[in-house]
């Protein structure tokens, strides 16, 4: 298991802050393990609400139709990547 980059750490406090998710410390969230499913267990309308923090935190848009959605939301680290590759901020 690898640790969390300075930039996932920081994701990872955008998806606690963002989902309320108060009982979750964003340091336990593992890089690669997945977001939705048997992972944090995130729905398509945590998808939203992220898509929404992340374009306020970073200055760009996630658009709920892009094909590429499934692996850019697929961990911790694939977020922080795309993010590191399109923010304004």
């Amino acid at each position: 298991m690898s640790a969390q980059t300075p930039l996932e750490q920081e994701v990872a406090r955008l998806i606690v802050d963002t989902l309320n998710l108060e009982d979750m410390d964003p340091g336990t969230i593992k890089p690669e393990s997945p977001l939705f499913n048997e992972g944090l267990g995130l729905d398509s309308i945590d998808a939203l609400e992220l898509s929404l923090g992340i374009s306020r935190a970073y200055g760009f848009q996630i658009k709920s139709d892009d094909s590429n959605n499934t692996r850019v939301f697929l961990s911790l680290r694939s977020l922080s990547h795309h993010i590191e590759k399109h923010r304004t901020k």
